[in-house]
């Protein structure tokens, strides 16, 4: 039944496309997209509240800590299970995928990711593993968004920008903030494109924050109803808070990475390696109940008036209004945050770093505006500070300052902390940037040059083969033959520049037309030179293996107009510097999206 109608959807989306213009059939796309990617949302959300509300349920009534231990063994053996069984023994996680796809794929996702994410995130995180959703539910928008463009014959940049629908209607729907699922899905993703390309996201995003609304309980999203008044004296504070947000997006980034390494080095087998994970895990979750799933419950339990419930069913609660115990808590909480989600994703779960970020931001706003408290110095706006230390490791963590800020500015309700949001986000940016120059989610891509990042020329270039320019019809020539073997072939081909090789075709330099002008309408020295005698070695050479950007560069250094490649040690072909540049400039003409 379900094909039925399915069948009869598509067809009338097909007669659709074949009486729209192009720009308006991507509208009705926008649209469509947009809601597939808000019911994702609403599955997922839906599912981890059920169960975080199940088991805090049974933990009230059974008073055993050690319940909320045993939901994420059950819940990463199972995501493992499902990945070894029904997924064909592996799944790509996490956001940088989209980038490759984007960058190396021609913007073309797996049909699995559609529903994969879903099934593998929500058995991770909804049984308490510690990361977040909004990475499945952007990578399930944006797979979405790229089948559909396959499904109906569209061209790399509408697929490419359906997937960017994808991704900033996921964000929207998650947060209920259309804002900054345009943000995201530009700063982020859609590094290059135009103003007009904006209307599509904006409408995808509108419609997931719009489905959201109406399909999804609004307790389960993060959202804020109450803040403090913003107090300008306070700014020295929130310069102080930028700065501390920025180291701490550093140490989470560097932490994670090292911890998730460790446990991709492992040489056991996906159960055994799920299951030590999830037993260090289950000990970090029966002693910090708050590193349970995703977190946002107790991010609002610190924006409150009443934070000390934070320690309610742990091993302090009866220290409950014990400040020092709380502010022990809270730090030692976030210290640990990136452990508990590194083991979570490294060990086999499926989740992402979006969630995580939110939660230690919150610890760091609150950790520090409660420290300053303390001490009697001033007196802080404790949510506030509290809000807005989300946006500071938000922006630290992702590169994307503009997302965090009118993320929480809009799940605040309101634009009152505009100014610190900006001061927290722009500071934390800068000290991330100083010190890691990609984003946690980019690094990795983008030194192997997979993956799109804020330099276009860089992204052009990651996008070419370099294997695709190479010219391996140029005739050759050897050390010991005289001058009139070359005359003869250059007077019988347009070819300026000759490789000269011994007889395994190992390359032993290079012959320019240019540098032997002089010699070659002398008959005597053609007769009785040798073209050893006149060969030079090659400034650079390149390898099949460059990246087009490492071309590049080895263009620049040596000024040379043609380079020789080297292929298994021996001589393969030239290229040249004009057919890199033209493919270069072809390829940016076809990536711009309009």
């Amino acid at each position: 039944m379900f094909k039925k109608y399915l069948s009869k959807l598509e067809a009338i989306i097909a007669w659709s496309q074949s009486i729209l213009t192009e720009k308006q059939f991507i509208f009705l796309s926008s649209v469509l997209v947009g809601i597939t990617s808000a019911f994702a949302v609403i599955v997922l959300k839906t599912f981890a509240h059920w169960v975080f509300s199940f088991a805090t349920y049974i933990n009230g009534i059974l008073k055993l800590s050690f319940i909320n231990s045993i939901l994420p063994i059950a819940g990463l053996l199972l995501t493992v299970f499902v990945v070894k069984r029904f997924l064909g023994g592996s799944i790509e996680k996490g956001t940088p995928q989209i980038l490759y796809a984007v960058a190396k794929k021609a913007s073309i996702i797996p049909k699995k990711q559609m529903y994969a994410q879903i099934f593998t995130s929500s058995l991770t995180v909804g049984l308490g593993g510690s990361a977040g959703l909004e990475s499945p539910i952007v990578v399930t928008g944006a797979a979405f968004g790229s089948n559909y463009a396959q499904k109906y014959k569209l061209s790399y940049k509408d697929r490419t920008l359906l997937i960017g629908c994808g991704v900033a209607a996921g964000i929207a729907a998650a947060f209920n903030a259309p804002i900054a699922g345009v943000l995201f899905a530009i700063e982020f993703l859609l590094v290059d494109v135009s103003i007009s390309a904006f209307t599509p996201i904006m409408i995808a995003a509108a419609t997931g924050a719009l489905v959201s609304v109406i399909a999804l309980d609004e307790t389960i999203l993060l959202n804020f109803k109450q803040q403090q008044e913003f107090d300008y004296h306070k700014i020295p504070f929130y310069v102080l808070l930028g700065v501390a947000t920025g180291f701490i997006s550093i140490y989470y980034t560097r932490n994670f990475r090292r911890t998730e390494h460790f446990f991709q080095r492992l040489k056991l087998n996906p159960y055994k390696k799920a299951l030590l994970g999830a037993s260090i895990l289950a000990v970090l979750i029966f002693v910090f109940p708050t590193l349970f799933g995703e977190g946002y419950e107790s991010i609002k339990v610190l924006a409150d008036k009443n934070p000390g419930e934070i320690l309610e069913n742990t091993l302090f609660s009866k220290f409950r209004d014990n400040t020092w115990v709380l502010l022990a808590f809270v730090g030692l909480t976030m210290m640990l945050k990136v452990f508990a989600t590194a083991i979570t994703l490294g060990s086999g779960g499926n989740g992402g770093n979006f969630a995580p970020s939110l939660f230690l931001g919150s610890y760091v706003g609150f950790l520090f505006s409660k420290a300053i408290n303390f001490t009697g110095l001033t007196q802080l706006p404790v949510s506030n500070f509290t809000m807005v230390g989300m946006a500071g490791i938000l922006s630290g963590l992702f590169h994307a300052p503009l997302t965090a800020i009118f993320l929480i500015a809009e799940i605040t309700g309101g634009y009152s902390l505009m100014l610190p949001l900006m001061i927290v986000s722009s500071i934390s940016f800068a000290i991330s940037k100083r010190f890691e120059k990609h984003s946690m989610d980019v690094k990795d891509l983008a030194q192997k040059g997979h993956a799109f990042t804020s330099n276009k020329d860089t992204n052009v270039l990651s996008t070419l083969d370099t294997n695709s320019i190479i010219q391996t019809d140029y005739l050759t020539v050897t050390p010991d033959e005289n001058l009139e073997k070359l005359v003869d072939l250059i007077s019988h081909s347009n070819q300026v520049i000759f490789a000269v090789v011994d007889k395994e075709q190992h390359l032993l330099g290079i012959v320019h037309f240019n540098n032997i002008r002089e010699i070659i309408f002398n008959t005597y020295r053609v007769k009785y030179t040798l073209v050893k005698d006149i060969m030079a070695i090659p400034a650079e050479v390149i390898y099949p293996f460059n990246s087009m950007e490492t071309v590049m560069n080895k263009f620049e250094r040596s000024k040379m107009a043609f380079l020789p490649v080297i292929k298994d040690e021996k001589y393969f072909g030239f290229i040249s510097k004009s057919v890199a540049l033209e493919a270069y400039r072809s390829k940016l003409k076809s990536m711009i999206i309009e």
